[in-house]
């Protein structure tokens, strides 16, 4: 269903083309190097600095802490996060405040082992659900028509391509809930099943996504798909960070799967399941749950319309498909991106239909917002700059760079729009559409703002993280572009 082209003989187009055919070097692609790689995901010091090194030199104890110690510890620490989101909302009212004391009461580790002990590790149930729904998203996948679209040009020359056919897939696989629901309903039975087990279902997905990320070891090891892979020699980061940036098994795109088949598909589903074990509990639809579904579906259908587009961000193009985004999209985002609609369960808020409709109207503009961002600078690449940005023709900055092989490419920097009030303004009405989908749960507990504020950390990491890879890719372009748009989200603050 994906394939790649090797190597770079791209078809006319207007962006990431090249501008010499003859600079391609014959020399075989540089080796892998860990310290190159490994700073995609741990960026600079702010100052465009390398942050694995120090006074020139490499310090043998920064490599140890970031690129064996912190990964163990995000292996071993983070899946008890989402583990500890479930435990709060069912087990601590939906508060923080009564988990801490928990903690206090039983120390911590006592309350580790009775948060494990409160879970079943491995569950039949969610291991079928999970694998029927693993087979469906997949045949869809493969069978589901969609246009031919490509992502960027990898650094070692390859061309990703890809059917785009995320929203029909999308579309049938909503449906086909529909349709499950009411089955299910008139034989006496609920899809809602999943929320009073979902602690089974966390687990299970995350055992599975344990050896998944092993399976993707041991196939970039001995069987990667292109020449964009290598090992560092360090198992512990080779795991966690992946070796390969496209991998594909029998054909099937691994990221295409792990983010957007599963993880953001699995995403709006629970949220509808959960939607629906809300009215089962009430007898009614809580008008804050409503709104906070409402605008989370929006803001998914909205992705899959764009996901042509998604193909070509940092997630795709720079992410190693490894644990840190394997594990991420197929456990992290379906239980904590939906943990305020977990949490509005049992804590629901009648807001009224004043507050209800400005939240959700302020929520359908920002969606808007973020979408019309992202739509100029494809549009803006798509015409090489023959269109219109806000009634004018578009400031941009031609940026040429080179690959690992030597051959020289072309990219748009846009200067306009959006783009020309901050480098990722973007980022502020994704920000606050996920304030407004959360706000509906109101200030009683902090516990629905977890995602907010994860979000917010991982935009404000990704604004450095995208202005390091970007200073090494452009160099004296982005400069420019900097010096030009010198704000990274808001104007005179950040």
């Amino acid at each position: 269903m994906h394939n790649y082209r090797l190597p770079v003989k791209m078809r006319p187009s207007f962006v990431d083309k090249p501008t010499s055919p003859s600079s391609s070097s014959s020399s075989s692609p540089p080796s892998y190097s860990i310290e190159k790689d490994s700073k995609r995901y741990f960026g600079s010091n702010g100052n465009g600095k390398d942050c694995s090194k120090r006074n020139g030199s490499s310090s043998s104890l920064r490599n140890f802490l970031h690129f064996t110690f912190v990964p163990i510890c995000l292996l071993t620490l983070i899946p008890n996060l989402v583990v500890l989101i479930w435990y709060t909302v069912m087990e601590c009212d939906g508060s923080f405040s009564v988990m801490l004391w928990h903690v206090s009461h039983l120390g911590p580790a006592g309350f580790i082992i009775n948060l494990w002990s409160s879970v079943n590790i491995f569950s039949p149930l969610a291991a079928s659900v999970i694998f029927v729904y693993s087979v469906w998203a997949l045949v869809l996948m493969t069978f589901i028509p969609g246009p031919r679209t490509e992502g960027p040009v990898t650094p070692r020359g390859n061309v990703p391509v890809y059917k785009d056919n995320g929203l029909a897939c999308y579309v049938i696989t909503m449906a086909a809930f529909v349709v499950l629901t009411v089955a299910l309903k008139l034989t006496g039975r609920t899809p809602t099943v999943i929320y009073d087990r979902f602690d089974e279902f966390i687990v299970t997905m995350t055992v599975v996504s344990y050896i998944f990320c092993l399976v993707l070891y041991v196939k970039g090891l001995y069987w990667p798909s292109t020449n964009d892979s290598g090992s560092s020699g360090n198992f512990v980061f080779d795991y966690f960070w992946g070796l390969e940036l496209y991998p594909r098994i029998f054909g099937i795109d691994v990221k295409v799967f792990t983010n957007c088949r599963f993880g953001m598909t699995v995403w709006p589903l629970l949220v509808c399941v959960f939607m629906l074990k809300s009215y089962e509990l009430h007898g009614e639809i809580v008008d804050s749950a409503l709104v906070s579904t409402i605008l989370q579906l929006v803001y998914i259908t909205k992705f899959f319309y764009w996901e042509a587009g998604y193909m070509r961000t940092m997630d795709i193009k720079l992410d190693r498909a490894g644990y840190y985004i394997c594990w991420g999209c197929l456990v992290y985002v379906p239980g904590m991106y939906t943990s305020v609609s977990m949490y509005l369960v049992t804590h629901p808020v009648h807001l009224g239909p004043m507050l209800s409709g400005l939240i959700l109207a302020a929520g359908l503009v920002s969606c808007w917002l973020n979408y019309i961002a992202d739509r100029q600078k494809q549009v803006v690449r798509r015409t090489d700059g023959n269109c219109e940005i806000w009634g004018r023709k578009p400031e941009v900055i031609r940026a040429t760079y080179r690959l690992e092989n030597g051959q020289a490419h072309q990219s748009l920097l846009l200067v306009s729009g959006f783009w020309g009030i901050a480098r990722h303004f973007h980022y502020v009405p994704e920000l606050l559409l996920a304030f407004l989908w959360t706000v509906p749960a109101l200030f009683q507990n902090l516990l629905p703002f977890s995602y907010l504020i994860y979000l917010f950390c991982l935009l404000i990491h990704r604004t450095h993280r995208d202005d390091f890879e970007c200073k090494n890719k452009y160099k004296e372009h982005w400069n420019e572009y900097v010096c030009r748009v010198p704000y990274k989200v808001i104007p005179y603050v950040f």
